[in-house]
């Protein structure tokens, strides 16, 4: 059995996302146990100049719904920055979730051998073949902001643990 790209990257994008949301479900639990206002949580960032809770969601999502849509040959649905609630960053995911359910499978695949031209840096732009780009640009840009953003969850003081961001495994068990 061949493993396609789409499989590489849509179910794992998916698996984390719907994590992700859960983990901000337990952010907001956090913040009303603390009794806090949990949009402190957005505005929240481990170091001076790093990206903020806020932004580390919307690169992540942005990352995931336009690597999968440059691949597949379709133009990246642009989002709006401007989530500054922890339901705001939910919706956000969501609609993240729910581009990524749209994408074609084979137009995704057929993008594995094809240039895929993307920004890079503030003005500039590269191109990598697709299964390369996945590889080895979209999928650890993704991560690297997924992680960030727990880590900015959890030094807050959410309790939250490695189960939490690994969500719910496909073909687990534990034997």
């Amino acid at each position: 059995m061949t493993f396609s790209l789409y499989q590489s990257c849509i179910p794992v994008y998916q698996r984390s996302l719907t994590a992700f949301s859960a983990i901000i479900d337990k952010a907001a639990a956090h913040a009303a146990a603390m009794n806090f206002d949990p949009a402190i949580y957005v505005t929240l960032r481990l170091r001076p100049d790093m990206f903020t809770l806020a932004r580390q969601v919307q690169t992540f999502c942005d990352n995931a719904k336009n690597a999968a849509a440059r691949v597949a040959g379709v133009a990246p649905t642009p989002f709006e920055d401007n989530e500054t609630t922890l339901d705001e960053l939910k919706t956000r995911i969501q609609r993240t979730l729910d581009l990524l359910a749209k994408i074609d499978p084979a137009a995704l695949d057929a993008g594995a051998t094809r240039d895929i031209v993307f920004p890079a840096g503030r003005n500039g732009k590269a191109k990598m073949i697709g299964a390369d780009y996945i590889a080895h640009n979209a999928l650890p840009n993704f991560y690297f902001h997924l992680v960030t953003a727990y880590d900015i969850l959890r030094y807050a003081g959410v309790p939250i643990g490695k189960r939490d961001y690994l969500g719910v495994l496909p073909g687990y068990s534990l034997i």
